[in-house]
């Protein structure tokens, strides 16, 4: 697909993952439109393109009456990030709020389908897959595509509203021909990244010199963190290559202990404290790793940044642009919050 020149529509746009898709599409040549409330975007992510005439940006909440057609009007591909989400915390917490996508999810499909949108490209998100089948971490196991199906056991309403948002999609595919790709994001870390999720609150207690260093779980959970520059390319990739409503995995395929991954914090940082697990704290799934294979088949896309090497990128860009007494002051707060 040659982007130079499509009008492109990035909903939640000023995000952490949307404005690195943001950049993407920007260096491909598109005219991209931002819709975003801000209520975990921050606009400084997108401010140089709006300042440079770059893009255009709607300050405006997407379940407002009439928001979603405005926003979409003249657009050819959506891209539809727009989500009520947060970290574990968050997602454990908010179930009302998280039940919200619902909603808005319904209603981007709805409107895409009758203004004649090209194509819709849906965030979905690991948490559709059957939480029975990632409690054990220390069994070999890598999420493949057709594990999500009957009977589903998504992770909490956030998974369950991804998985509705797939299905429907789905649908509309099938009953009006609307192209459209769902993109399951695994675990996405790196700069912009919010300390709500667990990579940048491991990086934030090191930065502030939490004393001790709490760990939430165990420590023996399993992910596959996934950086966001390799996110952000999959999603242009499932775009250009997938119009059938498919869900494809964008994750790697590292399997990261959390405490393995505290440790090399620490160890990068400089950092030397006692460390303490929380059991009792929201943990999510215990072994939680994509398989990518479809994705190397469909989109010809593989992970080009390393756990580590992206792990080090992030600290240096988090110690580099955080203040201290700033992220005292809400670390607390952004652990269950957005």
């Amino acid at each position: 697909m040659d982007w130079k020149g499509r009008n492109v529509l990035v909903t939640g746009g000023a995000s952490f993952i949307g404005s690195h898709l943001v950049d993407g599409l920007v260096q491909r040549g598109a005219h991209v439109r931002v819709v975003d409330n801000l209520s975990s975007g921050r606009i400084e992510h997108i401010e140089k393109h709006a300042d440079a005439g770059r893009i255009e940006f709607l300050n405006q909440d997407l379940t407002e009456p009439g928001v979603v057609r405005r926003a979409m009007d003249g657009m050819q591909i959506v891209f539809h990030l727009a989500a009520d989400h947060g970290g574990r915390g968050y997602v454990d917490l908010h179930q009302v709020q998280c039940s919200t996508n619902l909603i808005l999810d319904g209603m981007i499909f709805k409107t895409a389908h009758e203004i004649g949108v090209e194509k819709v490209v849906y965030a979905s998100s690991g948490c559709v897959y059957p939480n029975h089948v990632q409690m054990n971490p220390a069994e070999e196991i890598y999420l493949t595509e057709d594990m999500v199906g009957p009977p589903y056991d998504a992770d909490n309403m956030y998974g369950w509203a991804k998985l509705m948002g797939e299905l429907t999609l789905k649908s509309y595919y099938k009953q009006f021909g609307l192209k459209s790709a769902s993109c399951r994001y695994f675990t996405v870390y790196g700069p912009r990244g919010v300390e709500n999720h667990a990579v940048i609150a491991m990086i934030a207690r090191a930065f502030i010199g939490q004393d001790p260093f709490e760990v939430w779980g165990t420590g023996d959970q399993v992910r596959n963190w996934t950086y966001i520059d390799d996110i952000a390319e999959g999603t242009i990739l499932a775009a250009e290559r997938i119009d059938d409503a498919k869900a494809v995995n964008l994750g790697t395929m590292e399997r990261i202990r959390v405490m393995d991954a505290v440790e090399e914090v620490l160890r990068y940082t400089g950092y030397k404290t006692r460390v303490i697990t929380r059991p009792e704290m929201p943990t999510g799934p215990l072994n939680r790793v994509a398989d990518n294979k479809l994705a190397k088949k469909l989109l010809g896309w593989k992970p080009k940044v390393p756990f580590m090497e992206g792990l080090h990128r992030t600290i240096d860009w988090y110690f580099a642009n955080k203040d201290r007494e700033q992220v005292r002051t809400i670390l607390g707060r952004m652990l269950t919050e957005r």
